[in-house]
């Protein structure tokens, strides 16, 4: 073998040990970040129950006007239970809050209040299910300040810029919003929308 075919073989032998390290590595993150991500959803979860139990003593404020954003930024849980969803909802949408939970989007109402409440999460993580949604389906959203259901009406596609989809006009709505499409790889060039109205 002439000493450039050696040094071809050095050369792809290096390659391939660099290209498999950077393959664990990756595994390696991506394992850390779901198992903070489930850590995350379980301990907010028990956090979720102790403050609805606590809303249920006799001496708890049930006034509607209760319903708020707790200290750390706890929101509540929303759930599509025909899509096997069930989520965590924190406060606000930077990347941080998203890799960990869904978010509520920081100028929109609260589940509860009066308008259209503001939601999102990762396409490929906790809102992947909804590329099965369907009108009608029903999602739950429960708080400290109680339990909020609505009834999709309808789905869109629609432009990352476009934040018309967020507007009140009124009426007691919920806009779960996500990326599209959802086998993209890399930064999804569209959002997919979600709205349903308060039922109940």
């Amino acid at each position: 073998m002439s000493a450039a075919a050696r040094h071809v073989n050095r050369t792809l032998r290096w390659a391939q040990r660099v290209l498999f390290a950077c393959g664990i590595a990756a595994l390696g993150y991506c394992a850390l970040v779901m198992a903070q991500s489930w850590y995350f959803q379980r301990e907010e979860t028990r956090n979720l129950e102790r403050l609805v139990v606590a809303r249920q003593t006799p001496l708890a404020d049930t006034s509607p006007d209760s319903v708020s954003v707790t200290v750390h930024g706890l929101i509540g849980r929303i759930a599509v239970e025909r899509l096997g969803v069930s989520v965590i909802v924190m406060e606000g949408t930077d990347e941080r809050t998203l890799r960990r939970a869904a978010g509520h989007i920081t100028g929109t109402a609260l589940p509860g209040e009066p308008g259209n409440v503001g939601i999102a999460a990762h396409r490929d993580t906790f809102f992947r299910p909804l590329r099965d949604i369907r009108k009608d389906d029903v999602i739950t959203v429960t708080t400290p300040g109680g339990h909020f259901r609505y009834r999709v009406i309808s789905t869109s596609i629609v432009g990352p810029d476009n934040v018309t989809v967020l507007d009140s006009d009124g009426s007691d709505v919920l806009t779960l919003v996500t990326c599209y499409p959802f086998s993209f790889i890399g930064p999804a060039p569209n959002r997919f929308i979600v709205r349903a109205e308060q039922i109940g």
